[in-house]
């Protein structure tokens, strides 16, 4: 069948640079960040324009054959595994920035862009893509838009979601569709847009995205705050955002702090030794608003929420702060962390984490647990560390048993299975938890129509 398909797609103009099939390549592209299954695609396919996808669709449509959609393969939730045979189609050869509006502040792209490449080609024109992560070097806009991607600015700028103005997609059927065009008011009926936003490819590839783009940023500042109660963390951040106009906030633990200061790329911040952290940052392009910054400082350590702190100084300073929190996923994938990406009201958060830490401590009392996460907008990501003595899956079936009850937590607040990391394979036994069966069957009825046949991306979100 392979071999069909690669005849049929020479004839109509593929080369041979256009095929891998070696075991190398076949491991390298069928696999994301996730280590729960292993990769075994038959091919991968590098479609070079939104017609060649048209193609390849088309083709693997007679043939009966599966589709994986590969971007920059950054996912934590398996999204882009291909375990079962499939056709891996990866944008790599799709990755030019093609117009710029600048009277829109509009960029338009394929989907093989690496979000870093998009975050510089916006720095050049004066202004500034907000979606931003650890993996921003290496992930696409494809898949950042297939998984509805957030980060570390999600509490000033929203959700990848926010900036995606227009697609443009082949669906599972082999149709091509221009959404929205890039308009910022359009009330003609149905968005389709928005449904392949986050649809983790299951309904078709995106080819091309027209997005939004901001002013940038001035004088950004960022604080390191050491906390000795994590219910002092919330109120810490009703605090200063009471004064300012936060662009991130974010939280980490002892555990992931004595992670990255035992790599030696980091420096401890400030002397004093706390359980939890938080790193906040803002825009102070004007005196008086370091000056209300200090007020809200100095307030909170009057009333005891705060044990030290520490503010940027320099542009060079305030990087040096960030790696303290985006170090640490690299930091700790040594350990072969178990991984929860869950989100809750930020209401709910002091009381989600007290809930879900006596789960973890009554089931895994020898286990080394890592909190961190942006819980300025109510994302936590829980990692459970693999000890020595254990085999990766001795140590992952450990974990899944406790599931259930994290994620009984998680619904117990109307909170999220998956905030921003999709559902792929991982998550998807536990979609129950977040969507109940009535959403969950007109999903299903919405696959079907854009992708009758069910090629695309099989065995992800859902059966």
């Amino acid at each position: 069948m392979i071999n069909q398909l690669i005849e049929k797609l020479t004839q109509q103009g593929f080369d041979d640079n256009q095929f891998k099939t070696n075991a190398e390549d076949l491991e390298f592209f069928g696999k994301d960040h996730t280590k729960h299954f292993e990769p075994n695609p038959n091919i991968i396919l590098f479609p070079k324009s939104t017609e060649q996808v048209q193609t390849i669709i088309k083709t693997c449509n007679e043939l009966n054959l599966v589709i994986t959609p590969s971007g920059g393969r950054t996912g934590l939730s398996a999204g882009a595994v291909a375990s079962n045979g499939e056709v891996v189609v990866s944008l790599d050869k799709m990755n030019k920035i093609l117009n710029f509006y600048p009277d829109d502040r509009m960029v338009e792209v394929e989907a093989g862009v690496i979000t870093k490449n998009l975050q510089n080609f916006a720095e050049e024109q004066g202004l500034y893509y907000p979606v931003d992560f650890a993996s921003a070097g290496s992930s696409q806009i494809g898949g950042n838009i297939g998984t509805n991607a957030g980060g570390i600015k999600v509490i000033r700028y929203g959700m990848t979601r926010n900036w995606v103005l227009g697609l443009t997609v082949v669906t599972g059927k082999g149709d091509i569709l221009e959404l929205n065009k890039g308009m910022i008011k359009n009330a003609t009926g149905y968005d389709f847009r928005h449904l392949f936003i986050g649809a983790e490819g299951t309904l078709g590839i995106v080819t091309k995205a027209q997005i939004k783009l901001e002013r940038q940023p001035k004088n950004l500042t960022v604080m390191v705050l050491g906390v000795d109660e994590f219910a002092n963390i919330m109120k810490i951040l009703a605090n200063f955002q009471s004064k300012l106009d936060l662009t991130a906030f974010e939280f980490f633990d002892k555990v992931a702090m004595n992670k990255l200061l035992a790599t030696g790329h980091v420096q401890r911040p400030f002397e004093s030794d706390c359980p939890f952290y938080a790193l906040l940052e803002f825009e102070a392009p004007y005196e008086p608003i370091m000056d209300e910054a200090m007020a809200v400082f100095e307030y909170c350590m009057e009333q005891g929420l705060l044990v030290d702190g520490v503010m940027s100084q320099s542009i060079a300073q305030a990087q040096e702060l960030w790696k303290l929190r985006e170090y640490i996923s690299e930091t700790i994938s040594v350990f072969t962390p178990y991984k929860n990406d869950i989100s809750v009201l930020i209401s709910h958060v002091p009381d989600f984490i007290n809930d879900i830490d006596k789960i973890v401590n009554d089931n895994y009392p020898d286990f080394e647990v890592c909190w961190f996460g942006h819980i300025g907008d109510g994302n936590l990501h829980l990692n459970i560390l693999k000890p020595e003595n254990l085999t990766k899956d001795e140590f992952f079936d450990k974990c899944k048993v406790v599931n259930k009850y994290v994620f009984e937590t998680v619904k117990k607040y109307n909170g999220s299975i998956s905030a921003e990391h999709g559902v792929g394979m991982t998550k998807k036994p536990y979609l129950n938890y977040t969507r109940p069966d009535d959403e969950i069957a007109y999903m299903k009825q919405l696959k079907a129509v854009f992708d009758p046949n069910g090629i695309m991306n099989k065995g992800k979100i859902f059966d």
